[in-house]
């Protein structure tokens, strides 16, 4: 049917309204009078258009090695104790030292340690063995310490995938940021100041030596925490900003690992109280009640809102494997420079006046409701963006101005269907009603596989490639509604008030 009915006509309106008031906030600074009426989300230029922060990370890979050295001492104690050999490891130098009480051991005790890490090599020296990793053992770790960091920068820094940012490795140790549009970069350096390493650990009543270490909360209460790890961090799946008890709190959930091993030590152990520690602070000490089965917890303990956003972002990125120092940190400009960038909007917007020119030319009073309609477009595409609070680069305007063509070219489309019904010499209302309807499933067909691409872009693509996709599939959206739903409602309401006898 040709004519809306009124609680049709009603949504398209307030899904017009709502992006207008969405989008307008990319058209007024934020000091302007208007800022304190609209909303605040705008989209933000990226590094090509106006650019940004850049730091310099440098990874601590000798506190990486460290530790990874600490634990595989750890495990050679275990296992050698496991089958009854006598020793004591020391750590010196990056070294692992075993001495052995027992001389008949020492091959017994090579062939345990070579299969725990088969990336390590074994000397003997009569009862003495001398555990390291081989020079390429450490090639091997230094690439992939490298590549985990710049993961889960890019997670904490890009958790949606919309903000863009430049992120690649210098050298063997350091990680180049590029963050656009971002004039204050503390929250940024926050959130890669802390390692978001948590582990659950008993708390005992009195200083054991060797055994437990203080440690202390926020508020300066300390804890005689075991040294012995019951749960770690790197079985969470999720972790999500909340309130509990009226307090901003994060809470976190295990994976099905986590969730069997977290039931059994609270089963084992009500009555206790164990401590959850982040970044080497305790954030909360509960006692245990009774078995907690479902797998999930609360993080209480006098978190801020954005505290407590921040925690949940660094618990769902995972924690960096090593520290990272912040070695340059500097304000840059565009990358495109200031010409580039005032060509590529003069192009833009002769373009899109051109096209609205050719549209009123060719098809008049309907071109013009096609061009009302393709502001609305780009009013939903600025509206989409602002939401997620993407950030807008060259590829993404390219996105914008393709789905431009796009939406022209499916009200092009309907036009000249409509105008073959006339020349079929069909009732104009029957033939506007017939254009659509034809029309609509090849602008359905074209637009879906257009969508689909966009999505795989997505998937697999990363930075600019991204921002295009993102902006290629709003575009897709935004086209399929402006010119299907409401282009044929305003030629509909024109039709209905002014009965003309051709609408070209």
């Amino acid at each position: 049917m040709l004519f809306f009915s009124r609680w049709k006509i009603l949504l398209v309106i307030f899904i017009c309204v709502s992006s207008i008031i969405l989008a307008s906030a990319n058209f007024f600074p934020k000091d302007s009078k208007v800022s304190n009426i609209i909303p605040a989300n705008a989209v933000s230029l990226g590094l090509d258009l106006r650019g940004g922060s850049h730091l310099l990370l440098q990874i601590d890979f000798d506190f990486y090695l460290h530790e990874k050295l600490t634990n595989l001492k750890n495990d050679i104690k275990k296992s050698l104790r496991k089958e009854r050999i006598r020793t004591i490891p020391t750590l010196h130098k990056n070294i692992i030292h075993v001495k052995l009480y027992n001389k008949n051991q020492v091959k017994q005790a090579k062939k345990i340690i070579t299969k725990i890490d088969k990336d390590i090599s074994v000397s003997t020296n009569s009862n003495n063995l001398k555990i390291e990793f081989s020079n390429q053992a450490l090639l091997k770790i230094r690439q992939n310490l490298m590549a985990q960091s710049i993961e889960i920068v890019r997670r904490r820094i890009d958790e949606t995938g919309t903000r863009e940012p430049t992120i690649q490795a210098q050298g063997k140790d350091r990680i180049l940021l590029q963050v656009p549009g971002l004039d204050n970069p503390s929250q940024i350096k926050n959130l890669l100041g802390k390692t978001a390493k948590m582990t659950f650990h008993f708390t005992d009543s009195k200083s054991k030596i060797g055994q437990n270490k203080t440690i202390y909360d926020s508020s300066g209460n300390s804890y005689f925490i075991n040294k012995d790890v019951i749960l770690s961090g790197d079985l969470l799946i999720d972790a999500n900003a909340t309130y509990h008890e009226g307090e901003p709190a994060v809470s976190f959930r295990f994976n099905n690992l986590g969730t069997t091993k977290f039931a059994q030590i609270t089963q084992e152990n009500i009555g206790r109280i164990f401590a959850i520690i982040l970044d080497g602070k305790v954030v909360t000490a509960p006692r245990i009640n009774t078995a907690i089965t479902q797998g999930s917890g609360v993080i209480s303990g006098n978190f801020t809102v954005q505290e407590a956003n921040d925690v949940a972002l660094l618990l769902r990125a995972g924690a960096l494997p090593a520290p990272l120092k912040i070695i340059e940190e500097r304000t840059v400009g565009p990358s495109l420079g200031l010409d580039s960038i005032k060509s590529g909007a003069y192009a833009s917007i002769s373009g899109l006046i051109l096209v609205a020119i050719f549209m009123i030319i060719f098809y008049k009073i309907s071109g013009l409701i096609a061009n009302l309609a393709l502001i609305i477009n780009i009013a939903l595409i600025l509206s989409a963006l602002s939401l997620i609070n993407a950030t807008l680069t060259l590829p993404g305007i390219a996105g914008i101005v393709l789905t431009m063509g796009m939406a022209v070219d499916a009200n092009v489309l309907i036009f000249e269907r409509i105008k073959e019904e006339i020349k079929n010499k069909h009732n104009m209302i029957v033939a506007i009603d017939r254009g659509f309807s034809q029309a609509f499933r090849t602008i359905i067909d074209s637009n879906t596989t257009t969508l689909i691409a966009a999505i795989l872009l997505y998937i697999f693509g990363n930075g600019p490639v991204k921002g295009f996709a993102i902006t290629l599939s709003f575009g897709i959206i935004a086209s399929m509604f402006s010119a299907i739903m409401l282009t044929r409602m305003l030629i509909s309401l024109w039709i209905k008030k002014y009965r003309p006898n051709n609408i070209f």
